[in-house]
């Protein structure tokens, strides 16, 4: 007598099926974390929209021309730590983003030349990144 065991095989194409669906998924679930970075700079791209409300106020400030609350906005900002790209003196200006419960004039700020190429940082120029509007 046999013992023979008949066999059930999914169809090649099954498998192959299944393995798509699982990669497909994982694909689409798996957002996309690369962050985007500026060409020119190297410095991480961020979105206006992604900056604090007051980061955005003075955007909107700075691309009417004014007026702004602290009178050092607008003076040149030197670049001396060199972590923007190089300009000619007096190209960058500086900006306050006012800081929520602070009494001075805190640590953010936006620095901007002429045609709105803006840069934020909030650790008082330890850091930057390129705004996008």
């Amino acid at each position: 007598m046999s013992s023979h065991r008949p066999t059930t095989r999914a169809p090649r194409w099954g498998g192959a099926l299944l393995l798509a669906l699982l990669v497909t998924l994982t694909a689409c679930q798996s957002p996309n974390r690369q962050a985007r970075t500026d060409a020119e700079s190297g410095l991480p791209i961020v979105a206006l929209q992604t900056l604090p409300p007051e980061a955005r106020r003075t955007f909107t400030l700075i691309r009417a021309g004014g007026p702004f609350p602290h009178a050092q906005d607008g003076q040149v900002f030197g670049n001396r730590e060199r972590l923007l790209p190089a300009r000619p003196r007096g190209t960058y200006r500086e900006y306050t983003v006012r800081t929520p419960g602070e009494r001075d004039r805190g640590a953010r700020r936006l620095v901007c030349a002429p045609r709105l190429e803006c840069y934020y940082t909030a650790d008082h120029y330890a850091s930057f990144a390129r705004v996008e509007p």
